[in-house]
């Protein structure tokens, strides 16, 4: 499994994923959107958004950063493959010099395994508050959360799940088996 960028060829692929899972984006674009592929078979598993909203505040540079239309699909559910579109867009948001996402969402007991926490709707910063009751028109029970990108973390259950492929650890040894690796033979063993 490995996350990616979308592509503009992608666009209605992901506006049917947005219907289906009764997802609003008056401002799609689908390059602010990263995809969950499966690499062994190239499948779409799922789907975020980072969405960067210009702030109008006078201290600092006012932006702030949401993660939004997060969706895995239910093949893939149980796989890590949320997790993994997570840590995609928080190293992402990173890399625009973000420090802290927000995330309005029905679903807060999911994020907060990541180390999301909940916050108080006034304490949101322009203008999530207002994406905040127009995300209530399509998710009544949307909660606010926050991440603090110092506090991400993947609970290893879930890391597990999409390492980068990284089966060594979990190959057969022979001492798996009980043999010893030292004074066993084998049948084409030339003594060397």
């Amino acid at each position: 499994m490995f996350a990616r960028d979308a592509k503009n060829h992608e666009e209605v692929w992901l506006l049917d994923r947005l219907d289906e899972y009764g997802f609003e984006d008056p401002a799609f674009r689908s390059r602010d959107y990263v995809l969950a592929i499966d690499e062994d078979t190239n499948e779409r598993a799922g789907f975020a958004r980072l969405r960067v909203h210009s702030g109008d505040t006078t201290d600092g540079d006012g932006r702030v950063c949401e993660f939004t239309n997060i969706g895995v699909l239910e093949d893939w559910r149980d796989r890590g493959v949320g997790a993994h579109l997570l840590q995609y867009l928080v190293e992402d948001a990173s890399g625009q010099g973000f420090e802290e996402a927000y995330a309005l969402t029905d679903e807060p007991d999911y994020l907060e395994q990541f180390g999301f926490e909940r916050v108080e709707e006034g304490d949101l910063p322009a203008p999530l508050g207002d994406r905040l009751a127009a995300t209530r028109d399509y998710q009544p029970d949307a909660e606010p959360v926050h991440l603090d990108f110092a506090d991400f973390a993947i609970p290893v259950r879930l890391r597990r799940r999409f390492e980068d492929g990284d089966d060594e650890a979990d190959k057969d040894a022979a001492e798996d088996f009980g043999i010893d690796s030292d004074s066993a033979t084998y049948k084409y063993d030339t003594g060397g």
